[in-house]
């Protein structure tokens, strides 16, 4: 099962804590204005990517402890996510996700998107919006946008958030 890739990036550290690997997926419904990554709307053919090569990736740099999934939007291709973000937890890896959707909207959503979520530790959800635009968010966009403590909050059934702070930390 590959991935639509519309690019990676081998070290960040804008896109979470550490040192990460960060793939954007291709393909995305927002459209958010102001969007830093227009070139992944369509949902057009890039570059098809096996989870286990990206893993693959991942292991070559005793640098990276975590994988972010970004885009484009990630759970546009959830199954194909959840298979990479499980193969990365196994790998001993903390795996984020950057998603429009709210993380509401995700828990109503397809089985596919369950199945992400419930492979992912952080997520950072919902749309960029250009109003709310901030350059003081550490790892968001916009003050609109959350950090999600995703294993906890499927666990208490409510929505439990992270500061950037312990995100850091946790991380270590």
């Amino acid at each position: 099962m590959s991935i639509n890739v519309a690019g990676i990036v081998g070290e960040s550290i804008v896109d979470g804590p550490g040192i990460r690997l960060t793939v954007f997926c291709q393909g995305c419904p927002h459209h958010c204005p102001g969007c830093q990554n227009p070139e992944t709307w369509e949902f057009s053919e890039r570059t098809r990517m096996e989870p286990q090569d990206i893993l693959s990736m991942v292991k070559k740099n005793p640098l990276i402890r975590g994988v972010t999934l970004s885009g484009g939007e990630p759970f546009s291709q959830a199954a194909e996510h959840a298979e990479l973000a499980k193969l990365l937890h196994e790998n001993g890896y903390e795996v984020a996700a950057y998603s429009g959707y709210t993380f509401e909207q995700l828990l109503d959503g397809t089985p596919e998107q369950m199945k992400l979520l419930e492979n992912i530790d952080i997520l950072v959800d919902g749309p960029f919006l250009m109003e709310q635009r901030t350059l003081e968010a550490r790892f968001r966009g916009s003050k609109n946008q959350r950090i999600i403590n995703v294993p906890q909050s499927l666990k208490e059934h409510r929505t439990v958030l992270e500061t950037a702070e312990r995100w850091v930390g946790e991380s270590k």
